[in-house]
């Protein structure tokens, strides 16, 4: 393989776009790819502004790969990503648990799909727009993966799941730089999304991922009850998959007080909520471990965890259960662990492993 020779995973924004100019502008022999994953559905629709990997996001990424002089290509996935991406995410909301469909899209098509197409055209590297860094570390042996230096923007968590094959064939020009030092690298370089604003949302899912769900599983989506605590029928829901642990707008329950919900009783097809205060919990299961910075998790070890995108990690430690759980202790609790999500464990920059939350361990158990 030729390890001047890049394969650039371009979603039409701005990141991705400097990422490929930025390694362009280093020597490296680019070439520019999107995956072709939009599902069926109008072109109004496939056209949308801002939509990852969208039709629209095509025609910007080759306005930019012409504008920098690499050759750009599309190639279809669109099967792969139902099969692994979508399918996954419904499964996961029919089963009580909140999922997080982009964790799941980097490990099955950006760095597997993907880097093996870029493999089949003698390319070494594939490389993203994603605010990280990736570093040998001569004293573990082994790649690690460390935080950007713009903790605004920083990725890591995202993207904890890969493996050592996978961190020595990936590059992430981005994580030495702010978004705003990016911007002005897209301005000064012409390039036409410099302004262009970020996607916020899961890019298969048009309006509200209810909406989504009840097309795609109608038959599935069965009304059940609230219950509080002690077993009291408090009204009836729409369907679990319409509901997240945290949640408290949309219940459509007058009971005098706040509530949220608190649990999801899958075998009973019933919503338990409670007050605030029953949100907040110490310890919990993880599964489906991955490590980076250690090849396994052998004793008890201090971390800080982050079980959501858009939270401050806290300290923990960390107890091996099996090869593929361990039992997560918060040093003090911590509000709204939610089954499904991620949660990645870091020492200072480094991150160290991660997996999925399985179970909440101290909860107070209901009737």
């Amino acid at each position: 393989m030729n390890k001047n020779k890049v394969v650039v995973a371009m979603s039409g924004g701005v990141d991705s776009s400097v990422c490929a100019y930025l390694l362009k502008k280093h020597g490296y022999e680019v070439v520019g790819m999107t995956m072709q994953i939009w599902q069926d559905a109008p072109e109004e629709t496939r056209l949308k502004e801002g939509g990852c990997c969208s039709i629209g996001a095509v025609y910007d990424a080759r306005r930019v790969a012409d504008k920098i002089g690499i050759p750009y290509y599309v190639i279809n996935l669109k099967d792969y990503f139902n099969e692994k991406v979508i399918a996954n995410f419904i499964k996961e909301y029919l089963e009580g648990r909140t999922p997080n469909p982009c964790i799941v899209c980097n490990r099955y098509l950006k760095f597997d799909a993907l880097l093996k197409k870029a493999m089949e055209i003698d390319a070494f590297y594939i490389a993203t727009g994603h605010y990280s860094k990736i570093e040998y570390d001569s004293s573990r042996g082994r790649y690690i993966l460390k935080k950007s230096i713009d903790s605004t923007k920083d990725q890591s968590y995202a993207l904890y799941n890969l493996t050592q094959f996978q961190l020595e064939h990936i590059l992430l020009p981005l994580g030495n730089y702010t978004k705003q030092e990016i911007r002005k690298i897209a301005e000064e370089a012409g390039l036409s999304v410099a302004k262009k604003p970020d996607s916020q949302e899961i890019c298969f899912v048009n309006t509200d991922y209810k909406d989504f769900l009840k097309k795609r599983v109608p038959e599935k989506i069965i009304p059940g009850l609230f219950l509080d605590k002690k077993g009291n029928i408090l009204g009836e829901h729409r369907g679990i998959p319409f509901y997240t642990i945290g949640q408290r707008r949309g219940l459509g329950i007058s009971a005098g007080k706040p509530l949220y919900v608190v649990d999801i009783d899958v075998e009973r097809n019933a919503v338990i909520v409670g007050s605030e205060e029953d949100l907040f919990v110490k310890e919990f299961i993880a599964c489906h471990m991955n490590w980076i910075a250690i090849d396994e998790l052998k004793a008890e070890k201090r971390v800080n965890a982050k079980i959501r995108y858009n939270f401050n990690e806290k300290p923990a430690k960390i107890i091996p259960l099996d090869q593929d759980q361990v039992k997560v202790i918060f040093d003090e609790p911590q509000k709204a662990v939610t089954p499904g999500q991620a949660v990645v464990f870091y020492e200072n920059d480094t991150v160290v492993g991660g997996g999925i939350i399985k179970k909440r361990l101290d909860f107070d158990q209901y009737a």
